[in-house]
Order: C-alpha cells, then sequence, then structure tokens
C-alpha cells in the first residue's frame, strides 16, 4: 500500500497527523507493505522569508481575532501535542517562506531520511524557534540528521529539488488538496486534518483488505487552520 502525505512545514497540524498517523501505522498489522511518501505544501507561497510579526499578530489579521483568542487557539493545540510527545512553543516560532525547507526534505528524501528531516524541521519551528528561511539553519539541521552538510549547502544554492516541490504542489492542486495535512492511501481514501490515530487505522485496514496481495493476512482492528488543519488563504 501507499500512503501520500501533504503537508506544510508551517503548520502546526501537519506536525500532530504525522505523529497520529505514525501512532495507527505501529498499530496496523500489515505495517510493513505500506510505503510512506511525503509530499510539499506551501500554505503561503508567496511569503517573505522575513517577517514583521509573530503568530499571534497572524491568526488575528487572518480571523479576525483578538491575540487573546489566538493565543487561546495555539494553546489548545500545544495541549494536543503534549498527548504525543511534541512541544509548541509558539511564542517563539520564527514565520517565513518555507519553499527552501521543503527542498531540504527533498534532498534527504534522496537518502532515505525524508521523514526525520521534517520532525527536525518541525521541531526547529515550532519547538525550538529557528529560522528556516535562512538556509545556514537548514544546513545545521541537514547534517543533524545525518546529511552531509557541504552537499546541503549546495542543493540549497543551486536551486535543486524545486521542480520537485512544484510537482507536489502541482498535483495537490490537481487532486483538489486545499487544506493540510491531507493523506492519501492508495489514491483511494483521502483523510484531511490531524485526525485520530484509529481514523487512519480503520482506513489503513479498509485499504489493506480490498487491495493486499493473495496470501496476505487482514489488518487487526483497533483544514484554514481550524480544529485538525490548515488552509492556504481563500482556498486557493
Amino acid at each position: 500500500m501507499r500512503v501520500e502525505i501533504w503537508s506544510d512545514i508551517a503548520c502546526p497540524f501537519c506536525w500532530l497527523g504525522k505523529r497520529r498517523f505514525e501512532e495507527a501505522l505501529a498499530q496496523f498489522a500489515g505495517k510493513e507493505h505500506v510505503e510512506v511518501a511525503y509530499r510539499s505544501f506551501e500554505l503561503d507561497p508567496g511569503a517573505p522569508a522575513d517577517i514583521g510579526y509573530d503568530t499571534y499578530d497572524m491568526l488575528s489579521r487572518k480571523y479576525g481575532m483578538s491575540r487573546e483568542q489566538a493565543k487561546a487557539g495555539t494553546e489548545s493545540i500545544a495541549r494536543q501535542g503534549r498527548d504525543h510527545g511534541l512541544e509548541y512553543n509558539f511564542d517563539r516560532v520564527v514565520l517565513t517562506n518555507t519553499f527552501d525547507a521543503h527542498r531540504l526534505a527533498h534532498l534527504a528524501g534522496r537518502h532515505g531520511r525524508m521523514g526525520h528531516m521534517l520532525d527536525r524541521l518541525y521541531k526547529a519551528y515550532f519547538t525550538d524557534g529557528e529560522h528556516l528561511g535562512r538556509r545556514d539553519t537548514l544546513v545545521k539541521l541537514a547534517a543533524e540528521v545525518g546529511l552531509d552538510r557541504e552537499e546541503a549547502a549546495g542543493a540549497l544554492e543551486a536551486g535543486a529539488f524545486a521542480d520537485e516541490v512544484r510537482r507536489d504542489e502541482e498535483e495537490a492542486a490537481a487532486l483538489g488538496i486545499r487544506a493540510v495535512p491531507f493523506f492519501v492511501i492508495n489514491r483511494k481514501y483521502g483523510i484531511s486534518g490531524a485526525q485520530p490515530a484509529d481514523v487512519f487505522l480503520k482506513t489503513l485496514e479498509r485499504a489493506w483488505s480490498e487491495e493486499r496481495p493473495p496470501g496476505m493476512p487482514d489488518g487487526e482492528g483497533g483544514a484554514s487552520c481550524g480544529e485538525s488543519g490548515c488552509e492556504r488563504p481563500g482556498g486557493q
């Protein structure tokens, strides 16, 4: 089976959704037969590298809420994250353009480290307050997950993997994906948002029961930033 996950590093629900999906996958009897492919999606492709306001101002402007309401909303996400071992420090988040970070993730994918790279990028962004719009930061993070520092620096400088990022985004548009995280299983089932692990598990089991190879065993039972996902401004 193949699971494709569209996400953006600047989306708090994408980190949470990735973790919940992994928890579901760990319980899935056919997990050895699941291939996971990570796909790029930018919530704000036109964002500059340096943004002169914080997360709470961004949410206030986007949704017409007060800073206090914005803080309350992010605390709800942080509480959900803590239940899964994720630490969100929204006071420290440095808003930026994520295109280079997506390119770096694709470089990591060439070395079989894309999932690890994404986790490190999420932690850097939401926990550590690092500036992911700066290439020296990205190179440091690449080295931390075992990539060659010089290769990472050269790829970022040369504009490598830009086409891969754009193809992922074009494919998302063709599939009608406007909010992330979005999970596509066998190009048949779609799951939007950071759903509970049991939602992922039940869908994996359904897809497995329909498409497993002969002789394989059954699995065992067991969107804007709203309640579970993030959407581009205007749903574009």
